[in-house]
This record gives C-alpha cells, sequence and structure tokens, in this order.
C-alpha cells in the first residue's frame, strides 16, 4: 500500500513513466507541482495538451512541426539541394545550433535494427527515395547515430544511393573537442584515424 495518497501516488507515477526520470525523481518533480500556484499548473498542463493536439510531422521531411510544410523545409533560402539525414528530430534541433549547415533535412524516425525488429520498411526510407526523385539534390548528408544501428542505417541508404548521381556522404566521427586521446575507446580512435584530413 502506498504512503502517499492516491492522488500524489498517481501523480509520481506518471512523471516516472517519463524518460530518464526515477521514482526519486517523479516524487521531486511531483512535490514541486503540488506547491505551484494552480495558475502554473493548469498552464503547464494546457502546454502539454497543446504541444500533443497540435504538433505534427512536415509532409516533406518529417520534423516536428505546427505548420505543414515545416519553417525549415517552407524557407526558400535553403540549399535544396543539399538534404541532411537524421534519426530524430532531436538530431534537427542540434544540427541546427550548429548554424553551419543551410541545406535541407529528412528525419528517419529510427535506425535499422533486426534485434529490435525495426527494417527499412519501419522507417522513413521510402519517402526519402520518393523525395530524392522529385526534388533537385545533389549530396545526400548522412547523419545517423555512430551506433550499430545508425551505421547500418547509413550503409544501407549508401547502398541505396549507389545507382543515382547523388552525392552521398557522411558525418566526420572521431575525438570530440576538448577531448583527451587516453580517454577514448578504440572505434572512436579508429574512425578519428580513418576520418583524418590535410592541414
Amino acid at each position: 500500500m502506498s504512503t502517499f495518497p492516491r492522488p500524489v501516488a498517481q501523480l509520481i507515477e506518471e512523471l516516472s513513466r517519463l524518460p530518464g526520470i526515477g521514482s526519486k525523481s517523479a516524487q521531486r518533480l511531483a512535490f514541486h507541482l503540488l506547491n505551484v500556484t494552480e495558475d502554473d499548473a493548469v498552464r503547464l498542463s494546457e502546454s502539454i495538451l497543446e504541444a500533443r493536439r497540435k504538433i505534427k510531422y512536415c509532409s516533406k521531411c518529417f520534423n516536428m512541426t505546427d505548420v505543414d510544410p515545416c519553417v525549415i523545409c517552407a524557407n526558400a533560402k535553403r540549399d535544396n539541394k543539399l538534404i541532411c539525414i537524421v534519426e530524430s528530430p532531436k538530431d534537427v534541433i542540434a544540427m541546427e545550433r550548429t548554424k553551419e549547415y543551410n541545406g535541407l533535412y529528412h528525419v528517419l524516425h529510427g535506425a535499422i535494427s533486426p534485434i529490435d525488429g525495426v527494417g527499412p520498411e519501419d522507417i522513413r526510407l521510402r519517402e526519402l527515395l520518393i523525395r530524392l526523385q522529385s526534388e533537385p539534390v545533389e549530396e545526400v548528408i548522412l547523419a545517423t547515430n555512430p551506433t550499430i544501428e545508425g551505421e547500418a542505417t547509413a550503409m544501407y541508404i549508401s547502398k541505396l544511393l549507389s545507382a543515382t548521381d547523388i552525392l552521398v556522404t557522411r558525418l566526420a566521427h572521431g575525438i570530440p573537442v576538448g577531448g583527451d586521446i587516453e580517454f577514448a575507446d578504440e572505434v572512436t580512435l579508429a574512425k578519428a584515424l580513418s576520418g583524418r584530413r590535410k592541414l
């Protein structure tokens, strides 16, 4: 039997379902929420509901958006000859933070993972191929994560596009800025060596 009143226990249970939130963190959040004003609680709950109701996927790139097409796809100043392929909308946000990339995106919503039962048909590859046939794309940047699944997905896409005139590139991998070589694992060092360039 829970030592918390039923509404508090239910709130803790719901909060603990959030990624990265354990039972202790859920309890802290619940007690914080119980101490906010009712206006703050209503504003939070309305923000959650509004985001849930209004956010959809862009019909072109499948990024999260509240307008269709999304603001990136609709921006005429973006380079439409360049598409960066990422696994999730969070990756688009990370790429945009660099302020170095001015092309378009394609969000796969996952990566190929036979162990997890995720095949090429379970991610947005079909939509990518249709898009590449109808848009003037000259280069595709594979920016999937440097995991086994991300590498498998990148290799699969690379093979799919090998018969086309589209240049297929991969994000460089290696030692992060500020990192020490002695703490890098063998795979990271191998990637850094194979991706070295002339200065």
